[in-house]
């Protein structure tokens, strides 16, 4: 008998990301379920491909009339993956089994405020998975999924002609300052890799990336606010390496299964939010896929989603990155 199975992720790019492999393990396990998808209009684009999922729906505005769609779908679970006041509402609307991530808040506080560390050392990969356990669903050991639609493929012609033999992607852009390398440092560090680089980013990353890139304009291609959340993601699926802040487009890069540096400011791994590849990949490495850059201040981390300026007014968490040793990690990897 079919199950009908509602999921729900709001937001972000990241997170909808890091939750992806609900969606294929409960395809797989439970062939017969019907899984509907529930999250942002302005995210519609990260699973919009996703062949694991039957029906979508999109939040913008009007939360009633969503939840006047839901409830004449007579789910038969509902996997709420964001747990907040509005998923907490629908729940509440739809009246049906429900099975709810613990976000680890109070944790979080003591971990961001108190630098006590109670963390259950759970990826949140992991934990969005725990959800489906009721369901007789288990981690695949898959890992992360991003499908790219074939409209959304990058032609050769839209990058560089002296990148198409292999590039580093830099990931320059990200929501919060604390998040962001900065733009000293990453002219300081393309400077010294000796390989063609493309900067991704937002819209609001353009005149940073231009400032960066002109200090290079043969080796530097500045991508920012050229290519949509897919587009970029097909430009990190041919790189050779990926340098990213802890945005959406590191774990679109896990998901790709490229090799990743990732940087943390003022936000930490600690928060079981580290890049990941799922066990059945990473068991066929040679050797580990992935590079934390963290210097682990004790004022670090300060947030669990990045702030818009160091509490401490010194940013030390990103300024005292050493260039030179994230470099030899860039050779290491190249």
């Amino acid at each position: 008998m079919t199950k009908k199975i509602l999921i729900i992720r709001f937001s972000s790019i990241g997170d909808i990301v890091l939750a992806s492999p609900v969606f294929r393990c409960v395809k797989k396990q439970l062939p017969d379920a019907e899984v509907h998808f529930l999250t942002k209009l302005s995210y519609k684009i990260v699973t919009a491909a996703n062949p694991y999922i039957d029906k979508f729906f999109y939040y913008d505005s009007n939360l009633e009339g969503v939840i006047v769609k839901l409830r004449a779908e007579n789910y038969d679970y509902v996997i709420d993956l964001h747990n907040n006041i509005r998923s907490n509402k629908i729940k509440r609307a739809i009246g049906k089994e429900t099975h709810t991530i613990n976000k680890l808040t109070f944790q979080k506080l003591l971990l961001t405020q108190l630098n006590i560390d109670v963390m259950p050392d759970r990826h949140i990969t992991l934990r969005s998975l725990d959800t489906v356990l009721p369901l007789g669903v288990t981690d695949d050991g898959g890992g992360l999924d991003y499908f790219i639609a074939p409209q959304y493929e990058v032609k050769p012609d839209d990058i560089p002609t002296g990148h198409l033999a292999g590039y580093i992607v830099i990931v320059i852009g990200a929501t919060y300052f604390t998040k962001r390398f900065p733009e000293e440092k990453i002219i300081e560090l393309c400077s010294k890799i000796d390989h063609p680089i493309i900067l991704l980013g937002g819209k609001e990353d353009i005149e940073s990336g231009k400032i960066i890139a002109d200090t290079d304009t043969v080796k530097i291609y500045n991508a920012c606010g050229k290519f949509n959340i897919s587009e970029s993601a097909d430009i990190i699926k041919k790189a050779k390496l990926v340098i990213s802040n802890d945005t959406g487009m590191q774990y679109i890069a896990c998901a790709l299964k490229r090799p990743v540096i990732a940087l943390w400011g003022g936000t930490s791994p600690d928060l079981d939010v580290e890049p990941y590849y799922g066990e059945v990949f990473l068991s066929h490495q040679p050797k580990p896929i992935y590079d934390n850059i963290v210097l682990n201040l004790k004022c670090q981390p300060c947030s669990k989603y990045g702030l818009n300026k160091c509490p401490l007014d010194h940013f030390n968490c990103m300024q005292k990155i050493n260039v030179e040793q994230l470099v030899e990690k860039v050779k290491d990897r190249i």
